[in-house]
């Protein structure tokens, strides 16, 4: 657990340094335009692009099909922005084509949110009540391991995503010999952060087994 804790700051560290960096380096299109502009290319016109207040804080919710982008990323022009623009773009594209692994992360949502409020507490008590209920905490064990699943499947989705965003950069000419490899380089320290969460959830999950077959 330690470890991954040391590995999860040194990704936010690099993370944060990376977009400061590749921040300072100018390009023709804002954070919005990119959206668009990827959106049009791709057949989609039915999807809003809005600014949300908050630092990497960008997200595409296929709920109400919006694209959210920071404040900086939405009205910034700069190759950072437009990695992060074109990377939530990849989200809608694949919620357009119907992408099996978002299709499974959006369905499981709800169930995972449930578990989210419920799994502590749930935890606790199977702890506290270890002798007279033993069956308790494995019930919040599989609540917790819900979580974790949530987590391994959003890989691929990420991924898929940042694939997605290079890809149109490339080809729509947005990203240039120079400054391709600083998108390419952002999205993959982006990707890192998903991959220690999986790797710390992972890690948890055999904890509270190890924890549970040791109290019974």
């Amino acid at each position: 657990m330690i470890v991954v804790m040391v590995l999860s700051l040194l990704v936010q560290t690099m993370l944060s340094r990376r977009f400061n960096k590749y921040s300072k380096v100018p390009i023709e299109f804002s954070g919005a335009e990119i959206s668009q502009k990827m959106m049009r290319d791709n057949g989609i016109g039915d999807v809003r692009i809005g600014s949300v207040s908050g630092q990497l804080t960008d997200h595409y919710n296929p709920s109400n099909k919006t694209i959210n982008l920071s404040e900086s990323v939405f009205a910034q022009r700069n190759i950072a922005a437009a990695a992060v623009a074109a990377h939530e773009t990849g989200h809608c594209i694949q919620h357009a084509k119907g992408y099996a692994p978002l299709r499974l992360r959006t369905a499981l949502v709800p169930v995972v949110t449930f578990a989210n409020n419920t799994v502590q507490w749930v935890l606790l008590a199977g702890v506290v009540f270890i002798n007279v209920f033993p069956s308790l905490i494995w019930i919040g064990i599989a609540l917790f391991a819900m979580t974790t699943l949530f987590s391994l499947i959003t890989l691929p989705v990420e991924i898929d995503a940042s694939r997605r965003a290079i890809a149109w950069l490339e080809k729509s000419g947005v990203a240039t010999y120079t400054t391709l490899p600083m998108a390419r380089d952002a999205l993959k320290w982006a990707a890192y952060t998903y991959v220690i969460g999986a790797l710390g959830s992972l890690a948890t999950l055999f904890y509270y087994i190890g924890m549970a077959n040791s109290r019974r």
